[in-house]
């Protein structure tokens, strides 16, 4: 399933350029936004007296809409402007709004505040006045909402130009853009709505959605469902962990393969204690992961290298990501079946380097050098695939527990060597993943994960 798309503020003008280009005047799209912004916000504060805080650019213009359609509803509306609208469509909606138009510097806070200072395209901190005021009103209101996303957020990667108050409802217009799921941005934003203002929108960022999955056919069996094989280290509790996650993922066989029968595993994992290299060569294995539990020392070099040498798709994970950093990326190359890496942010600086840009931009470039699918991990996990494609989600932030990266790899092992393409695994992987989370709940451990599989499995057929 494709999840909604994610607009940068670049792809964003180019879409509204492109609708007024095909004969929608500028003006109906505002009309469009502030009417179906006001909308969204009669529904989550009812007739809760309003400030609307208008900045001097078209998001300024969808505030005077917004206020005016909130006062054609019953509600006690005031408006406040940094400044006097600067584009024709701003100056319009401004002549609509009949009330009186306050400085924001004089303005008096009200129950709730609507920002509609600046949306997308900010690229500089707010004047340090203008924040202080924002940040004073926000603190006096009971509900705050934002209009297409938190003056002093930048747009496409989640930084945060200025200080940045918490508001409980974001309102985005026809589709998400980048902050809203990109930290540190997105904790600020609250409950997203993505308001349809009839602009066509595409692109190769999209937002990380349910996958799309089928019960076994009636001539399914155990290989054709998917080999998962892993490649224990010392430390095998870890691959344990991932062998689980990959079963009740979904993988019709997983084999752990360890120097020892490795103890407190499910029976429905395979163990045969003939080494953890033992039938590397079976063509039947639809992915090979290793990383979980494995030492980055000259122990787990030759298991590396074994992987490595292997022609099967390959999941990096952990200590075998840490390997790879020693040998440099460039290893991979030449692969027949893209590799999924799964690092966090310090592997993937060792990996990569810190370099330039936000996550997503990072994580392209990482792609493209590595010819490799990568799961780019944290509090909002990006995916992103050589061929352009990315998605971002925001998993549950409990997940920040040992053991639960194990299990993610698991999953996205078991959906790769189930024939999903490496890109799709990752994504579907990452929503399973946070879904058993949100189903696990808040002090979860990563055993827990393992029993909010199926639960979550269920509500992708």
């Amino acid at each position: 399933m494709t999840g909604r798309v994610i607009l940068t503020a670049a792809g964003m003008r180019a879409a509204e350029e492109a609708a007024i280009a095909g004969g929608t005047p500028v003006e109906d799209l505002m009309e469009r936004a502030g009417k179906a912004a006001a909308e969204a916000i009669w529904r989550h504060a009812g007739p809760l007296p309003a400030l609307v805080l208008c900045g001097p650019g078209n998001n300024g213009g969808d505030g005077y809409v917004i206020a005016r359609e909130l006062d054609a509803r019953g509600v006690k509306v005031r408006v406040a402007a940094l400044a006097e609208p600067g584009s024709a469509a701003a100056r319009a909606a401004r002549a609509s709004w009949t009330g009186e138009v306050e400085a924001l510097a004089d303005a008096a806070a009200a129950p709730l505040l609507v920002d509609a200072l600046f949306g997308t395209g900010l690229g500089r901190p707010l004047d340090p006045a203008v924040s202080d005021r924002l940040g004073a009103l926000a603190r006096a209101a009971s509900i705050r909402v934002a209009v297409d996303l938190p003056s002093g957020a930048a747009t496409d990667d989640g930084a945060i130009l200025s200080p940045v108050p918490d508001f409980e409802l974001t309102i985005s217009f026809q589709t998400l853009k980048p902050s809203h799921l990109l930290q540190p941005a997105a904790r600020h934003m609250g409950r997203i709505v993505v308001a349809d203002i009839g602009i066509a929108a595409a692109g190769n960022l999209t937002e990380i959605a349910r996958p799309s999955l089928s019960v076994p056919r009636p001539d399914s069996h155990k290989y054709s469902r998917g080999l998962v094989t892993i490649i224990a280290g010392a430390m095998p509790g870890a691959s344990a962990l991932a062998g689980a996650a990959a079963a009740r993922a979904g993988a019709g066989s997983v084999r752990l393969q360890a120097e020892e029968i490795v103890r407190g595993v499910p029976a429905a994992l395979i163990q045969n204690g003939a080494g953890p290299l033992d039938r590397l060569d079976d063509t039947r294995i639809g992915a090979l992961l290793l990383g979980p539990g494995l030492p980055a020392d000259g122990e787990g070099r030759p298991l590396f290298e074994a992987a490595l040498a292997t022609p099967h798709a390959l999941v990096l994970d952990a200590g075998a990501l840490r390997l790879l950093a020693e040998s440099g990326v460039e290893a991979l190359a030449g692969r027949l079946h893209a590799p999924i890496l799964t690092p966090h942010d310090g592997e993937f600086d060792a990996l990569f380097g810190k370099g330039e840009g936000g996550k997503v931009a990072r994580a392209l470039g990482a792609a493209a050098r590595a010819q490799a699918v990568i799961l780019f991990k944290g509090p909002d996990t990006v995916v992103a695939a050589p061929d352009g494609r990315a998605a971002i989600a925001q998993p549950p932030s409990w997940l920040a527990s040992a053991g639960t990266g194990d299990v993610l790899a698991g999953i996205v092992a078991a959906l790769r060597a189930g024939g999903m393409d490496a890109f799709e695994a990752a994504c579907g992987g990452v929503w399973l993943h946070a879904r058993a989370a949100e189903l696990a709940g808040p002090f979860l451990i990563a055993d827990d994960l393992l029993a909010s599989l199926p639960a979550a499995l269920a509500e992708c057929l």
